[in-house]
């Protein structure tokens, strides 16, 4: 059975990395890929673990030999997603979530129409603010410039299938299990998965 891809996507600051972290912890079968990114690592991240951090001609080289699922420039940083490590757990019956903008999940979606798109927005712009001055990462150059860009990242909220407002973390995450378990229990999947029992109820 072919697994399934999520897409996570939300706006710098929205929360979005500890809501697929926590996520992950409660559901099983369910692996984050970990994208390629030209930026520096921040405090606290390991390569191969939170990104694979990668020279901005390393990256372009991936381009150039269309390695990628979706790639894209971010705050004068390139990410990206490799298309084979992707389509290689998918294949085995894992499934993948991606924590991606709405750009690259602009392009998963033309490439993979079958992957389930989720939007994380914060329940104000005040809270985003906030939330982006306590991650004590970036100057306020960067927090304005991300603020700047947030309106207009948030208004793709309505092409993904799910949105979710990250008020209460806890609720965040149990409406994220949620979507996942729902998808997980459709005709499609609960018919390969449980194929026996059903053959024996049915015989």
């Amino acid at each position: 059975m072919s697994g399934t891809l999520y897409i996570v996507s939300a706006p710098s600051g929205a929360g979005k990395t500890s809501l697929v972290r926590e996520l992950i912890k409660q559901v099983s079968n369910l692996k984050l890929s970990v994208s390629h990114t030209t930026r520096e690592s921040r405090s606290g991240e390991t390569d191969a673990v939170d990104y694979h951090f990668v020279s901005t001609e390393e990256f372009l080289q991936m381009v150039s030999r269309t390695e990628f699922l979706e790639h894209a420039q971010v705050f004068s940083h390139y990410y990206g997603t490799s298309e084979i490590w992707v389509k290689d757990q998918l294949k085995s019956g894992q499934d993948v979530i991606l924590e991606i903008d709405w750009q690259g999940a602009t392009q998963v979606r033309r490439l993979m129409p079958a992957a389930c798109s989720i939007f994380i927005l914060p329940p104000s712009r005040a809270v985003l603010e906030e939330r982006l001055r306590n991650r004590a990462t970036d100057s306020d150059e960067v927090i304005a410039r991300r603020l700047a860009e947030a309106k207009q990242e948030m208004s793709h909220y309505s092409e993904a299938d799910y949105l979710i407002i990250n008020d209460d973390f806890d609720t965040a995450v149990a409406q994220l299990e949620s979507i996942v378990l729902s998808h997980r229990t459709k005709i499609a999947s609960q018919s390969i998965t449980h194929r026996e029992t059903i053959s024996e109820l049915l015989s």
